[in-house]
């Protein structure tokens, strides 16, 4: 064999955790093509993954009757004659589109692994993953039909310099900073700003380093609050790129954040991280460094895995600000 293609198209920290998988196949096959068909957001992550030949771009939306580029794009894929895809998605679209290729062998979870389970219909192969409990150990146990038996988690990232990247270390790096992430997509995993801002000053206090607030699209007033919050100990970060975030995450001595992508670059990266959980497990999700701490509200929450909250105040919410300083200590002291 010495062509193959992953699919997971998104979201980011899903994409992050597929990579140790491509660094694992890559391992058993170091002479093959590795493609992986992702959504055009994340194309940016997968040019920094050093095992990966070529990612490529993929907007289920341009697959329109009649036309569209989508169609062009899955041409040119078959065209390619790949032995086998690897769908770590386990969608119905993304299995479909596996199939579509026309590789040898399409790869996927088994019925009971899988959101939709029709999905399982396009593989020919659907290992069981076992007891493997996080997203990455399942993902690797996917590639088992391919020969593939190393287990190690490998993220081979390359670190990128960029200028917004060199402004951020002219400014914060030589005392040491930390990154704060108050958002994400779903209002369910964010913990108030406010919160945040306690925390910031709180690390001002302690280890001397100030707190560069990262904020996505629509989030700028989001880490302004937190900014606000910090008593000058947090300072909110300049318009941001995915890669940006790899290198300011590599650089910083800590990231505090909710379970959202740059949660996950700052794992992939080594950054010491101190995660907060509400409505997600982070037995599957989580941090994957042994060092790293977790504060978890999923036992008490009565919305797993769902974008809104039904309570009046989100469970995660019911994590308090010393919980998290105390978090913090415990996690800088054993990086010391």
């Amino acid at each position: 064999m010495n062509k193959f293609l992953i699919v997971r198209l998104g979201s980011l920290g899903d994409v992050i955790h597929g990579i140790p998988a491509a660094a694992a196949l890559r391992g058993r096959f170091p002479h093959a093509h590795i493609d992986w068909l992702v959504d055009p957001r994340y194309a940016e992550l997968l040019g920094l993954v050093e095992c990966i030949d070529t990612p490529i771009a993929f907007d289920t939306r341009d697959l329109r009757i009649g036309g569209g580029r989508g169609w062009s794009v899955l041409k040119g894929l078959r065209a390619a004659r790949y032995d086998a895809v690897v769908d770590l998605q386990g969608l119905l679209k993304s299995a479909v589109l596996g199939r579509l290729v026309g590789a040898t062998r399409t790869i996927g979870f088994p019925w009971a692994h899988l959101r939709e389970p029709l999905a399982r219909l396009f593989y020919t192969d659907a290992p069981d993953p076992g007891a493997a409990l996080h997203v990455i150990e399942k993902n690797i146990e996917l590639l088992g039909p391919l020969g593939v038996s190393d287990r190690a988690v490998h993220f081979p990232l390359r670190i990128p310099r960029t200028d917004t990247i060199a402004s951020v270390a002219a400014r914060f790096a030589p005392d040491g900073y930390a990154i704060l992430n108050p958002g994400a997509a779903w209002p369910n995993k964010r913990w108030p700003a406010t919160r945040f801002g306690v925390v910031a000053a709180s690390i001002r206090r302690e280890y001397g380093w100030r707190s560069v607030v990262l904020w996505g699209p629509g989030e700028e007033a989001l880490a302004a609050s937190v900014a606000a919050a910090s008593q000058g100990a947090a300072e909110a970060a300049p318009p941001t790129t995915i890669t940006d975030i790899v290198g300011i995450a590599r650089a910083a001595c800590l990231m505090v954040s909710g379970d959202t992508g740059p949660l996950h670059i700052a794992g992939a990266v080594g950054t010491p991280i101190v995660a907060l959980f509400g409505p997600t497990s982070p037995e599957r999700n989580g941090p994957w460094a042994a060092r790293d701490v977790t504060l978890s509200r999923v036992a008490s929450c009565a919305c797993h895995f769902e974008r809104r909250c039904r309570r009046t105040v989100p469970c995660i919410n019911d994590i308090e600000p010393d919980e998290v300083v105390q978090a913090v200590r415990d996690r800088v002291s054993v990086h010391a």
